[in-house]
């Protein structure tokens, strides 16, 4: 049983910058941001654990079964993520290509102490064994300064991990396969990566959060390893009985011309090769959660809704389905994993054409990340805007990818891909 705290917070965003800069030292915490996006589905504002009371690492080969068991060890909150080849636990998959930053497939931990934010309010919630130290640490937090000076480094160098030329002809090969009949879809991804990178890690995730202002962002560390997340995609979340899932196909640049940008937006929302495969994939979605959901229970809430963040226009579409109340929480992201918008349709066949041609080993990036509540209640965002780093190895690497299907152009997914990386390049050109 958690001891609770509240306190009233006077200035929320302030708080919430003190108590990143408080947390940013330590070996081992997840911090969950949503960025004042207005969401029904949500349930804070910002949530942060810290220290750890139980972890669990895995290869894929099990994982499910072991979160199953953690989390029914536990009883308690948990934060992670769960690695796209967690597919290999599922289907007769392999993941054999390069791994640059070898993660673990999947990394869960039982945090020591909880601090949720919620509308003007800071709720402690903290493990028996460190009770004691929540009045110290609120006065500790207060302390802290809201903003911290950004290291200067080398300048560093992006490199790609396969050239425009390597990407057309992987990107014709689906597209044949595609004409062929064998796949309707699918999410082709490439990497780009820095090596001998000492980031300041507390910048990093300040500056790609305030590039993207994403619904989902997110840092993770555990020891040398870290995720920022600046996802604007729902992958799943689960509330008593009801689950919801908001696919993300389609997308569109911003524009700073008001009315240029309206344009784009409408093109977006009427665009036929975006609007299916937004529709393939929501039809995926839908065929995935009806394993686990009461019958006739799946609906679709919204199809191919328009969505605006900070730096693109999105398609999005939104699942929802009721669930026996017996049900373990796992089984649930073990039916729909991984999510079909980073994988394509029909999903074992298109994940396997993936695995033969993308020239990286996924991990993280494509996978899920978020929390478990003591009651079985979970939200996971899909890590995609996603910046990972090893600071012992000195790598960071950001994947970035787009749907293929039968009417797509490779020069224009091309161009598609090098949007979605900007924000990470940006922020990694800046550490320099």
């Amino acid at each position: 049983m958690r001891s609770e705290r509240r306190y009233p917070l006077s200035n929320p965003k302030g708080f919430k910058a003190r108590l990143l800069n408080w947390a940013g030292g330590s070996e081992c915490f997840c911090w969950l941001d949503s960025n004042g996006h207005t969401d029904p589905l949500g349930r804070f504002d910002g949530l942060l654990g810290i220290g750890k009371a139980g972890e669990l690492l895995s290869g894929a080969r099990g994982a499910f079964q072991q979160l199953s068991d953690f989390r029914e060890n536990t009883g308690d909150w948990l934060l992670g993520y769960l690695a796209y080849d967690l597919k290999n636990d599922l289907e007769a998959l392999e993941s054999t290509n390069p791994d640059r930053l070898g993660f673990p497939d999947l990394f869960f931990f039982q945090p020591l102490k909880l601090v949720e934010i919620v509308h003007n309010t800071a709720i402690f919630r903290y493990l028996p064994e460190v009770a004691g130290e929540i009045q110290g640490d609120w006065e500790a937090i207060g302390r802290t300064p809201e903003s911290l000076p950004i290291k200067s480094g080398e300048p560093l160098r992006t490199r790609m991990g396969i050239f425009k030329e390597a990407y057309h002809r992987s990107a014709r090969e689906i597209l044949s396969a595609i004409h062929r009949g064998d796949i309707y879809e699918a999410n082709f991804c490439q990497e780009f990566f820095v090596e001998g990178a000492r980031l300041d890690t507390p910048a990093v995730f300040r500056q790609l959060n305030s590039i993207s202002r994403p619904p989902f962002a997110a840092w993770l560390r555990f020891g040398t390893r870290h995720i920022f997340s600046a996802s604007p995609e729902r992958y799943l979340t689960k509330r008593g009985q009801q689950v919801w899932s908001q696919p993300m196909k389609g997308t569109a640049p911003r524009h700073a011309d008001t009315k240029m940008d309206g344009l784009l937006a409408q093109t977006l929302q009427s665009d036929p090769k975006e609007r299916a495969e937004n529709i393939m994939i929501a039809d995926l979605v839908r065929n995935d959660l009806s394993r686990s959901a009461l019958r006739g229970s799946v609906q679709v809430e919204a199809l191919c809704e328009l969505k605006t963040f900070a730096q693109v226009h999105q398609l999005v579409s939104t699942i929802r389905a009721q669930v026996p109340g017996s049900l373990d929480p796992v089984q649930l992201l073990r039916d729909s994993f991984p999510m079909g918008s980073m994988t394509g349709a029909p999903k074992i066949s298109a994940m396997a054409y993936i695995e033969r041609l993308e020239s990286f080993k996924r991990g993280p990036y494509s996978g899920a990340l978020g929390y478990f509540g003591p009651n079985g209640d979970f939200d996971f965002s899909v890590v995609i805007r996603s910046l990972l780093y090893d600071s012992e190895k000195r790598v960071a690497s950001f994947p970035v990818g787009g749907a293929l299907t039968a009417a797509a152009d490779p020069d224009r997914e091309y161009e598609e891909c090098l949007l979605k990386a900007r924000a990470m390049r940006q922020v990694l050109e800046e550490q320099g």
